[in-house]
């Protein structure tokens, strides 16, 4: 685990500038009841990670995967895997916040079925930014084949 946060915080600065995480975000992150975070490794190195704070009302926390990654998929399964992780804790919506200069990123927000619902002036604050708040209202997972009602 020590060797996946020690990556996850080296690719935090390069791809989120001055309002990086530090290490000792992640370690409260982590101890922190509720919350998911989950590494994609390819070839034994951490090329991405996304983290979830669970709750009626779930929140993604970050997604990010480096550039020579991008493209691939790889954020799409992530933050998948988090909408189902805030199903199972029983989430009926799940929010984020995404810079307003990313479009890439919107674009993947809104292909897993957000919509945008706001606006948050100088969100980013280290960088002057605005951030779109975006909203995911969840379904129930189906069950397995005969569990219907």
């Amino acid at each position: 685990m020590s060797a996946d946060l020690d990556r996850v915080v080296e690719l935090e600065g390069e791809l989120f500038g001055p309002g990086a995480w530090s290490r000792g975000v992640y370690l409260d992150e982590l101890a922190a009841p509720g919350r998911t975070y989950l590494a994609a490794v390819v070839d034994g190195t951490v090329v991405g990670y996304a983290g979830l704070a669970a709750g009626e009302e779930a929140q993604v926390m970050t997604v990010g995967v480096t550039a020579p990654y991008r493209r691939r998929g790889i954020a799409r399964q992530l933050l998948e895997a988090l909408l189902s992780a805030a199903r199972a804790d029983g989430s009926r919506t799940v929010l984020l916040e995404v810079r307003a200069s990313d479009a890439g990123a919107q674009r993947l927000y809104e292909g897993a079925g957000f919509t945008r619902i706001g606006l948050r002036r100088g969100y980013y604050a280290a960088e002057g930014e605005d951030a779109v708040v975006m909203r995911a209202r969840l379904t129930a997972s189906p069950g397995p084949v005969g569990s219907e009602p």
